[in-house]
């Protein structure tokens, strides 16, 4: 079934639903962790940019931006602790655990820091 706006809708039980398809640029991009935490918290969060970016068709160009954003943050997070921390392959081959242990650390808080400073903003 459609109508005069050419939108076509299909029939389930006593509603009509309208058959809405993404545009291609929109359906070509795939969300990572982040970019896919983005758009939960906007959708929770910040609806009326949500619904904004939705109705523009710019809503997941922006969450993979947001993603490309924070996987280069956390990265040169990471390597400046390690390096800040003396986190090294030589402790690493000394005392695995210990590296283990401290990686942990050194990542978990530069998640958190790029959470408070890019995802949840």
């Amino acid at each position: 079934m459609s109508n005069k706006n050419s939108i076509s809708y299909r029939r389930v039980e006593d509603y009509l639903i309208p058959n809405l398809i993404l545009p291609p640029e929109e359906s070509n991009i795939t969300l990572g962790k982040w970019g896919m935490m983005h758009k939960d918290y906007l959708e929770k969060h910040k609806t009326a940019l949500f619904n904004s970016l939705l109705i523009q068709s710019k809503l997941y160009q922006h969450c993979a931006e947001v993603e490309t954003q924070a996987q280069d943050m956390f990265d040169s997070l990471v390597e400046q602790m390690k390096a800040t921390e003396g986190v090294t392959e030589q402790l690493k081959e000394e005392s695995q655990l210990e590296w283990v242990c401290r990686m942990s650390n050194i990542e978990s808080r530069a998640r958190e820091f790029i959470c408070n400073e890019l995802i949840y903003t």
